[in-house]
């Protein structure tokens, strides 16, 4: 749908370029604030459309899903705070 009405958009600026002088014969720069909010409202009516598409998540799922999240979270700190030790200890060991 979105694609058919910027074809459109576009196909009515071309035929008004082309004819020599832009739609209702005013200046080129004159029409764009009208035409950049027409724009503008078109994106917002399908963003909410879209989002009307959206499955939200329920309490539930957010919640285990944070705890998964947070749970990764520290193990993967520990993990990588280990090999630095590793690491630290190993050049060390070698510079020394």
């Amino acid at each position: 749908m979105a694609v058919a009405e910027v074809s459109r958009v576009e196909k009515r600026e071309k035929d008004d370029t082309s004819a020599g002088s832009p739609a209702g014969g005013q200046p080129e720069w004159l029409t764009w604030v009208p035409r950049k909010l027409a724009e503008l409202k078109l994106f917002f009516t399908e963003v909410k459309g879209e989002l009307k598409k959206v499955t939200w998540p329920g309490k539930t799922e957010v919640q285990a899903t944070t705890v998964v999240v947070i749970v990764t979270t520290i193990f993967f700190g520990f993990y990588l705070y280990g090999i630095d030790l590793v690491f630290s200890w190993l050049l060390s060991f070698i510079l020394r």
